[in-house]
């Protein structure tokens, strides 16, 4: 009889390739969809549970062993290091996390501040690149929003996640530099890998396999 097993996927952008991922490897779930306001769903068959959970905490859902399985963005894996093991790139949800600045400097010639302000959602991201410069910041943490930072004073710069940069443009922002590039990865706990192990390693195979199948048409 096979182990059951949890998969926690991704709300927002995540979450459709995700669902299609799953169809490919043979796990259906009619209920589940874009749109949905459910948590909680079992797969028609194979005893698979999913559950819709925010984008940043799918990494502590797997770590703490309430899912199994995870599939998150690496940008997220970045920020909060989590011990889970991370056996697969997915290749969807392709972004960067870059360090952009305003096109033309906004109001005073120099900053006003004895350390150059970044406004960030990604602060560990953030003090690691600056670090490795060797270069002093104070970091200003903001969940949203990110890019009006620089035009209403806040920060001089900012390090954010991008898909075509339309945003950035639309705000008079240019990248300075690419720090990192983020795509869907998926996660296991490290106590599920051991315990469920062959059920565990068939999931990743047929999702490695469908990933080539799939060659990023997601």
């Amino acid at each position: 009889m096979k182990q059951p097993i949890t998969i926690a996927l991704s709300k927002g952008r995540l979450l459709p390739p995700s669902i299609k991922l799953l169809g490919r490897i043979g796990v259906h779930t009619p209920d589940l969809k874009s749109d949905t306001r459910k948590l909680l769903f079992k797969a028609t068959r194979e005893k698979i549970h999913i559950m819709i959970v925010r984008a940043v905490d799918v990494p502590t859902y797997v770590e703490y062993g309430a899912a199994d399985i995870g599939i998150a963005g690496k940008d997220i894996l970045l920020e909060q290091d989590k011990d889970v093991y991370e056996p697969l790139d997915l290749r969807f949800g392709q972004c960067r996390i870059v360090l952009a600045k305003p096109a033309q400097r906004f109001g005073q010639a120099t900053a006003p501040w004895s350390r150059m302000r970044i406004a960030t959602k990604y602060p560990v991201i953030t003090e690691r690149y600056f670090s490795k410069k060797g270069l002093p910041v104070e970091i200003i943490k903001l969940y949203g929003s990110i890019e009006l930072a620089p035009g209403v004073g806040l920060a001089e710069q900012v390090v954010d996640l991008i898909s075509t940069g339309k945003t950035l443009r639309e705000n008079r922002l240019v990248v300075v530099e690419e720090i990192a590039r983020s795509t869907a990865r998926l996660i296991v706990n490290r106590a599920s890998l051991k315990l469920k192990y062959e059920r565990i390693r068939e999931i990743i195979e047929r999702c490695k396999k469908a990933v080539g199948e799939m060659n990023g048409d997601y």
